[in-house]
């Protein structure tokens, strides 16, 4: 059984950083080989993704976070990151983690089938 674990989050003030993680178990996902996204939602918001990372290594992030966010992973640690640097209180949410079962990402995070249960992020003015 596939399991995401999110770990990291926390409350900083604005322009802080924090850098979340998401420890990937279970032998049906090949992590290496997999797109993997990171995504946050906000109270009384819709979820929306922030970072994604495709099997080859592409990677695409959402306008808001450009240039602020770096995503990443670890594959011999079945490990993603995300390093959230110059934060905002906009970017307070739920984040979470979730993997696609195949090598492309899709267009919608719909379509990502393992998700992790979440980790808190606040950020104070």
């Amino acid at each position: 059984q596939v399991q995401l674990v999110e770990s990291g989050g926390g409350s900083v003030q604005t322009g802080g950083s924090l850098k979340v993680s998401c420890v990937v178990s279970g032998d049906r996902l090949r992590f290496s080989w997999y797109c993997m996204g990171w995504f946050r939602q906000a109270p009384g918001q819709e979820r929306e993704g922030v970072a994604q990372i495709d099997g080859d290594g592409s990677i695409k992030y959402a306008g808001s976070v450009n240039g602020r966010f770096t995503i990443s992973k670890d594959n011999a640690k079945r490990t993603l990151y995300l390093q959230m640097n110059s934060l905002k209180p906009e970017d307070t949410a739920m984040y979470y983690c979730a993997a696609y079962g195949g090598r492309l990402c899709p267009a919608s995070g719909i379509d990502f089938g393992y998700w992790g249960q979440g980790t808190q992020v606040t950020v104070s003015s």
